[in-house]
């Protein structure tokens, strides 16, 4: 049988029409950031968000009051959920080392990680206060040990919202501004008035700020381009259409662009999804925009064989795949590209989210197919170094610079090895002359 889809999703060509909208919006935006810095900002925060407060950068003692109106249930949960996240990011910090060996004698060779010496955190709010952002971004950038971590987010209901305050507080944040959208990235990347420019922005957002994000990389690092979210659902007919339908809307609900598809090899459990599809969204409460989603953005695709849903799946590259089938650990075996795996129907996207500890930053857009995910590994850069100790080794090693460099026409470069040959290993090496080996006379 060949691979059917029962519901197709909007077409790249209206895709890309949209995106370019969004690009031509974003370019303009920078633009006017970084030619009237604060005023700009200023602007943008009240023509979208209706916000201008005296100061964007919350003080301490506003920070103390807004954490004081969350409930102690509530900080016991943000609490817990860090700690899952921090724990993660911790061991996967503990399995990076500083290395250095000796090839050969007197030849040191090593690399130290270090931190990202400033960061910039967008957590989302404007439509839902993203509480868990913060935790997986500003909570895994302190565990980086990075020194400066800037986090942003939107005004909810036209104040700053309480608990993301207290989630970036307790992630580790130095500085808290309540600023959203492409004015948030681009006053962090770009830098103000009031606000230093930061070395990296991280953190999901929605066409608007992933846009803005891809245009700054290169003045600035990114984590990975993290869209308008995306859902895979991998299942056969050992999971029914409810378990399918609520993980799909689950995901869909995040805005109107949200792609959400299920791939199967069950014609009953697809037309069974798409029944129970209907029948959820007419009670469930976010159904205006997962039903948006799931209008313009949701797939069906019905296979033959796992193999078949397995390129299915690696084609797509979704940024969240659930698999639910009789043979999970063989998709884990088998994926390549991802965002991230959530395997059997124990878990659920909702778990990596919001507390189970792995990090909900993910690659979108195909992304999967070079990069991973937000972990702590992203705020640290690897720096190699080396050195030589012994006269001969400086000798040895710069002799076979010296050819090497000749071969390529680099005369300067060689003559950098030549100097030392001269000096350290006692032998004449004309000017702009390759140096021999050891004990091997000139024709």
């Amino acid at each position: 049988m060949a691979i059917e889809r029962l519901k197709s999703a909007r077409s790249d060509a209206d895709r890309a029409e949209d995106d370019a909208k969004v690009r031509q919006v974003v370019e303009a935006t920078l633009r006017a950031i970084e030619t009237r810095g604060d005023a700009a900002v200023r602007e943008l925060s009240e023509r979208f968000d209706g916000y201008a407060p005296e100061s964007f950068r919350l003080s301490p003692g506003e920070i103390d009051a807004l954490m004081g109106e969350v409930s102690d249930r509530d900080m016991a949960d943000i609490r817990f959920a860090q700690a899952q996240v921090r724990g993660f990011a911790q061991a996967q910090r503990d399995s990076l080392r500083d290395i250095e060996v000796e090839p050969l004698p007197g030849v040191i060779l090593g690399h130290r990680t270090i931190p990202v010496q400033s960061v910039g955190c967008y957590v989302p709010g404007g439509k839902f206060p993203m509480v868990a952002s913060a935790h997986m971004s500003v909570a895994t950038a302190s565990v980086a040990g990075v020194p400066r971590i800037v986090a942003a987010t939107p005004p909810w209901q036209g104040k700053p919202n309480p608990a993301v305050v207290a989630a970036m507080h307790l992630g580790g944040a130095h500085e808290i501004y309540v600023l959203g959208g492409i004015q948030a990235v681009g006053a962090m990347a770009l830098g103000t008035e009031t606000i230093d420019p930061v070395h990296m922005l991280v953190g999901p957002g929605n066409a608007y700020v992933a846009e803005a994000k891809r245009q700054l990389y290169g003045r600035v690092g990114i984590d990975l381009f993290a869209g308008p979210t995306e859902t895979m659902v991998i299942a056969d007919d050992t999971v029914d259409a409810e378990m399918c339908a609520t993980d799909l809307l689950g995901q869909a609900e995040h805005g109107y662009n949200s792609p959400a598809v299920l791939v199967t090899n069950s014609r009953k459990l697809a037309e069974g999804t798409l029944a129970e599809i209907d029948r959820l969204l007419a009670i469930l409460p976010t159904a205006d925009t997962a039903g948006a989603s799931w209008r313009d953005y949701g797939e069906v695709i019905l296979c033959d064989t796992h193999d078949e849903m397995l390129a299915v799946a690696n084609d797509i590259a979704s940024e969240h795949v659930q698999v639910m089938t009789d043979r999970d650990d063989w998709y884990l075996d088998h994926m390549h590209s991802y965002g991230a795996l959530f395997l059997g129907p124990r878990t659920n996207v909702a778990n990596g989210d919001k507390v189970i500890g792995t990090n909900h930053t993910l690659p979108t857009k195909k992304a999967g197919r070079y990069t991973g995910g937000l972990w702590v590994g992203k705020f640290l850069k690897t720096h190699s170094y080396q050195k030589i100790t012994t006269d001969a080794a400086a000798a040895e090693i710069g002799a076979y610079c010296s050819r090497l460099c000749m071969l390529e026409g680099f005369v300067g470069h060689a003559e950098q090895a030549n100097v030392r040959v001269r000096r350290y290993g006692g032998r004449n090496v004309g000017y702009g002359a390759a140096a021999l080996p050891a004990g091997e006379a000139a024709d």
